[in-house]
């Protein structure tokens, strides 16, 4: 803990403080510990519109933003529970992320896009932060553009526009294994269907570096919001076209605050040779969401609804790997 972060701590509210000591505890049972040496906990959250800050410890109902400090000391708890965190829905206006880098300490870094442009874009970022005592970055960061040029190996139509927000990808290194995570969001649209050529054409442009023995590196990770409602669907198909492989530990888990269970709009995953076999440098143990709904702001009376623009409408979804392959 820094001195900027102990001020603002020492400021706090009493019970605010109360409900943070409570809430470490619920992290500690609900997902597991950082271990140098040992484990790599990589999660991805699309915090909703991540952007302004009313500056008190609770907004008030003619407050705008509604997000304060009491949540950001909750979101920054939650994202200080992982190595590497993929955040969507940063905004333009960075003053909340500043707030929770201030909490988060001296020990923590980030890399962010510029927003994306156009309406569609909707003045979003992709970011990731990382705890640098264990992760560093391994010399490759770069937005995925489609080429002028049509790639003979990806279908006709699946690319008809450029990505409405471009995909993210950031090489990191951990001890001696180096990996490339690849953040998106995905273009919601007017319907489901607007989706498919994106999940399509993201899917099928991997699929090619992953198998490019030119790449800097093949051990590929995706992960972000991909706004794919359930597992069998023509979107969750899409995404799985060209051998993206989900674990199973993650196909029922809930994704969302608000929805049911047929919300799977957030996933993390990779690609399998022809005997199910992971191509990735790192090896997985399993993986899950955080549930904060139950534990945040929980004596305010609020909605789910109301609680989504205080911390998300989505929940972070985390993998434990380990730096083992065998």
């Amino acid at each position: 803990m820094n001195k900027k972060s102990s001020k603002i701590l020492s400021l706090a509210p009493e019970y605010i403080l109360e409900e943070m000591e409570a809430l470490n505890t619920v992290l500690d049972k609900g997902l597991p510990f950082k271990k140098l040496d040992h484990n790599i906990l990589i999660a991805t959250w699309n915090i909703r519109a991540f952007g302004g800050l009313t500056e008190k410890w609770e907004a008030e109902d003619s407050d705008s933003p509604k997000r304060d400090l009491h949540s950001i000391m909750a979101i920054a708890q939650i994202i200080s529970r992982f190595d590497i965190i993929a955040v969507q829905e940063l905004k333009g206006d960075l003053k909340a992320f500043r707030h929770m880098l201030k909490l988060l300490g001296n020990h923590w870094s980030f890399i962010l896009t510029d927003v994306s442009g156009g309406n569609e874009g909707n003045d979003e970022r992709i970011g990731f932060l990382f705890d640098t005592r264990k992760v560093k970055l391994s010399g490759l960061a770069c937005e995925l553009v489609v080429p002028e040029q049509k790639d003979n190996n990806i279908k006709e139509g699946a690319f008809n526009r450029q990505f409405a927000r471009t995909p993210y990808a950031v090489g990191f290194k951990v001890e001696d294994k180096t990996f490339i995570l690849v953040s998106a969001h995905v273009l919601y649209g007017k319907k489901a269907s607007d989706r498919e050529g994106e999940l399509t054409a993201i899917a099928e442009w991997l699929r090619d570096w992953a198998s490019n023995m030119r790449s800097f590196d093949q051990s590929l990770i995706l992960l972000g919001d991909f706004n794919i409602d359930r597992r069998g669907d023509p979107r969750y198909e899409a995404f799985v076209s060209t051998g993206l492989s989900v674990p199973e530990d993650l196909w029922d888990v809930r994704r969302t605050l608000i929805d049911n269970q047929t919300k799977f709009y957030s996933q993390i995953a990779w690609f399998e040779n022809q005997f199910k076999i992971p191509q990735l440098s790192i090896r997985y143990l399993n993986g899950g969401v955080f549930d904060f709904g139950p534990h945040i702001k929980k004596n305010k009376g609020l909605t789910p609804f109301q609680l989504s623009w205080r911390i998300s409408d989505h929940l972070p979804l985390w993998a434990e790997f380990s730096t083992r392959v065998k």
